[in-house]
């Protein structure tokens, strides 16, 4: 009789899975993987230029193709791992990135080489979205505000880091690789995560699996294409007749993207991103802040790497180092996010885009007055500055765009955050990075690159704006 009582609570009280220390390490390593190779790139390609005799135009695919066909697919991985299972996608889609890189490392001419980074974009978005989802599936409460802390922390790392590894691999030129190396490296890492994933993570998907939107995924990936795809390669095609149409055909898409999701969310039916999923406070007005925050990001993080070698005469080295301040600071400061927020709330980001505010200013300045002496002493006061206020940012921003999303839907919520920030980097670079390309022939570098630090304040002041309207407290 007991037997009988007890059984059925003994199986309704099974344990959620939980993710420990190496299975967070473990995930956080897969979200670094494409982030850090995103920013790698950008120092290395002068050298595969030379290597594989490629023009400017092949070169922005390089960095193009994988950054478009990884915001195209992410939901999309948040979707299926939520349908299939979150640990199996993680590890295909880390398997696919090594398998990926590898073919980038041993790309015999640009074309492959671009093939190659299109194929690392798709692997990066099956596996990018099952760490947000996992870490919000088993993980709860003081548990996933740390978790959720570092994984911000690893993100703004990983985006600076990825510019300095990449001089580095490409100085050092291992064993004659050269700029290969900057991909290369990614190989046995990608096999040190296969094993430590295979051990420590644990599987998670969704409770109620919804099936893969056809139509929706199909209008996402034409609407994100007719935006980023002209916008990064078109300055350096010369903006040929094909970008204007398809720039024309943006918000076109977007709208029938958004009225397909609409009906099906009404009748029932489980779009791709659901509508409902932006009637959470917190996660709309947070994903309206990444958006100027990702642009300035990346923006200034290209536009510097020009200037430095091409207008101050830094190496590779010299160029990637002179940001390491920003590193450094920016994950000391981030790692004292989850106190401050406990104390403050939100009002820490705003401090954030204050202080942020100051230290570009203070990069701006450097530039007027060291001109072309410019390097790690003179940027060392704007960079840690502005790391320390993007680290009360971003990891913030993360925490609050996930806070209040359901488990079952955890992995298309990582997905749309993820789809935002990486819309947003790729905008920087198309963006800012046109704006200082554009003047510098004619303004020279040094003004050039002052007056796009200038724009990238403004956009500071927008998110700063912005941060007013967010939550006070994260729930």
């Amino acid at each position: 009789m007991t037997e009988t009582l007890t059984s059925p609570t003994t199986r309704s009280s099974v344990a959620p899975p939980v993710l420990g220390g190496l299975g967070l390490f473990t995930v956080l390593l897969g979200a670094a993987l494409p982030l850090i190779d995103f920013f790698i790139v950008n120092v290395a390609l002068p050298t595969i230029g030379r290597d594989l005799h490629a023009s400017e135009a092949v070169l922005e695919l390089v960095v193009a193709g994988y950054g478009v066909s990884y915001a195209v697919l992410l939901v999309l991985g948040g979707r299926l791992g939520d349908l299939f299972g979150r640990r199996e996608f993680f590890l295909g889609g880390m398997a696919a990135f090594g398998l990926t890189s590898l073919a980038c490392g041993l790309a015999p001419s640009a074309w492959t080489l671009v093939a190659a980074r299109v194929a690392q974009g798709a692997a990066a978005a099956a596996m990018l979205p099952q760490v947000l989802a996992t870490i919000q599936s088993a993980t709860e409460g003081p548990r996933r505000a740390k978790a959720m802390g570092l994984y911000g922390a690893t993100a703004g790392l990983s985006m600076v880091a990825g510019q300095i590894l990449g001089g580095v691999l490409v100085a050092a030129d291992i064993a004659g690789t050269g700029w290969r190396s900057v991909f290369l490296v990614n190989v046995p890492v990608v096999v040190v995560g296969l094993f430590l994933a295979a051990r420590a993570v644990p599987e998670t998907r969704s409770q109620r699996p919804e099936p893969v939107d056809g139509p929706g995924t199909v209008l996402l990936a034409v609407s994100l294409l007719t935006l980023l795809v002209p916008l990064t390669e078109g300055r350096a095609a010369g903006w040929p007749l094909w970008t204007w149409p398809a720039l024309a055909a943006f918000p076109f898409a977007a709208w029938a993207f958004y009225a397909v999701e609409r009906r099906a969310d009404r009748q029932g039916r489980t779009p791709l991103v659901p509508p409902s999923l932006f009637a959470l406070t917190s996660l709309r007005r947070g994903l309206v802040m990444v958006v100027p925050f990702s642009i300035g990001f990346s923006g200034f993080m290209f536009v510097i790497a020009v200037a430095l070698q091409r207008g101050a005469g830094l190496g590779p080295v010299s160029a990637g180092l002179a940001l390491a301040p920003m590193a450094v600071v920016f994950f000391a400061v981030s790692l004292c996010g989850p106190r401050l927020v406990a104390r403050y709330g939100t009002r820490v980001v705003t401090a954030g885009g204050l202080i942020q505010a100051v230290g570009v200013a203070l990069i701006a300045l450097a530039a007027l007055r060291s001109w072309p002496d410019l390097g790690v002493l003179e940027l060392l006061p704007g960079a840690a500055v502005a790391g320390a206020g993007q680290a009360l940012q971003l990891p913030v921003l993360f925490r609050i765009i996930l806070s209040e999303v359901p488990p079952n839907r955890a992995g298309v919520g990582g997905g749309v955050m993820i789809t935002t920030q990486q819309s947003g980097l790729a905008l920087g670079v198309a963006t800012l990075g046109s704006l200082f390309l554009a003047l510098a022939p004619g303004w020279g570098m040094r003004d050039a690159l002052v007056t796009t630090l200038l724009v990238q304040l403004a956009g500071v002041a927008l998110t700063t704006t912005l941060s007013l309207r967010l939550p006070r407290a994260i729930s």
